[in-house]
């Protein structure tokens, strides 16, 4: 199994390669990974990267995840090291020439939008190196049964997650609860129904439709508690699952999250990953001028990135993120969705004390190490340093 040191992500610029549509408001985008970049984009299954474009004279940038299974007979497919978190060294796939994000329209998304229906083969735009922890963390999958519980456009990072799976262990299972609201909906239906004919024995999926009579009635109608209750009992006994997946809009999450948990399953053995809408969001500029005048009273940020410390004085009433002030003096510090969820603007702090608006990407271990997001993050002391390169 090869190993590959954790780098901090970058944005390269790759040609896309095609296009293709999956349903009526979502595509499948693949992009070329040119050889001298191959390390750079080599990843686990179940990871994503961002992608950054300026549309309409605004810089955006959306996490979308990689779509597509490591390059097969890769000795390190569908499996990680360690907690699987990604914080130490990880296992990883030689990236192939290319790497495919599935990308759903979101009602009033500006992004989501201009990717269905702009973007085209030939194109260029910038695309950050993988990122993310919603991998698994076994170091053997012989015998493991892993589930997943996806919605709409979290099926993304479940393919990748099962084709790797099954396809490192000839005796892994997986098992895959996937809710939609009709059958026009389903993303990736021609690639599932391919991947339950190649395992028909060790792949269990299970399509729930909240707007379409299915024949049997616990696959129709929206997951609520009782219905997860009842496909807990029915269909995924939790006592028989290894690890668990859960991807999809927060209430989902949260709900199988909680229900699990109160059905004994150890916290440690639930991931999960939340996606976010392109319309909800954030829309002002990072790094806006904030300015500072005599008399106020502010507080120092300093912050380590590529080996070089940047200072940086923020007023108080401002009550600007550390991310925000940080790109205020380097416009190369990470981040992607700035709304707490996909932790690439995550940073160890060193001084000082932060108060964190939301986290929904660190695990609490890595808070217990000093792991802040920065996104997220503001001064509550006079003085606060965080490291980027930890």
């Amino acid at each position: 199994m090869s190993t590959t040191t954790r780098r901090r992500a970058r944005f390269h610029e790759l040609e896309v390669t095609a296009v293709r549509p999956l349903t009526a408001d979502s595509v499948e985008v693949t992009f070329a990974v040119p050889s001298e970049l191959r390390d750079d984009y080599a990843y686990l299954p179940g990871q994503y990267v961002a992608l950054r474009a300026t549309i309409d004279g605004h810089e955006l940038r959306r996490s979308y995840s990689i779509c597509r299974a490591p390059a097969p007979g890769d000795p390190s497919t569908g499996s990680g090291t360690g907690d699987g978190r990604g914080t130490e060294n990880v296992s990883a796939s030689q990236a192939g020439t290319t790497i495919s994000v599935g990308i759903k329209r979101d009602i009033g998304g500006v992004f989501s939008a201009w990717a269905n229906t702009e973007l085209k083969p030939g194109d260029r735009i910038d695309v950050m190196s993988p990122e993310g922890t919603f991998t698994t963390g076994l170091p053997d999958l012989d015998g493991a049964h892993l589930a997943g519980i996806a919605a709409g456009s979290g099926i993304t990072p479940m393919m990748a997650l099962a084709a790797s799976v099954l396809a490192a262990s000839a005796t892994a299972r997986f098992s895959l609860v996937y809710t939609n609201r009709a059958t026009q909906d389903v993303m990736f239906l021609e690639e599932l129904a391919a991947l339950k004919d190649r395992y028909p024995a060790r792949l269990a999926l299970h399509h729930v439709l909240s707007r379409e009579q299915r024949a049997a009635p616990l696959l129709s109608g929206r997951i609520d508690a009782e219905k997860l209750g009842r496909i807990l009992d029915v269909l995924l006994p939790p006592e028989g699952v290894t690890e668990w997946f859960l991807c999809g809009p927060f209430e989902l999450v949260a709900l199988c999250r909680d229900t699990l948990e109160r059905r004994g399953v150890p916290a440690s053995d639930i991931r999960f990953e939340l996606f976010t809408t392109d319309a909800d969001s954030p829309r002002i500029d990072r790094g806006r001028p904030v300015e500072t005048r005599p008399g106020d009273e502010t507080v120092q940020i300093e912050f380590t990135l590529d080996g070089l410390s940047s200072r940086i004085e923020s007023p108080v009433a401002a009550n600007e993120a550390i991310l925000d002030a940080a790109l205020r003096v380097r416009a190369d510090v990470p981040f992607a969705c700035a709304g707490g969820v996909c932790g690439t603007c995550r940073a160890r702090l060193v001084e000082g004390n932060v108060r964190m608006t939301q986290n929904y990407a660190l695990e609490p271990d890595e808070l217990a190490r000093g792991y802040v997001l920065t996104c997220q993050s503001h001064p509550q002391t006079p003085r606060v340093v965080v490291d980027y390169d930890v």
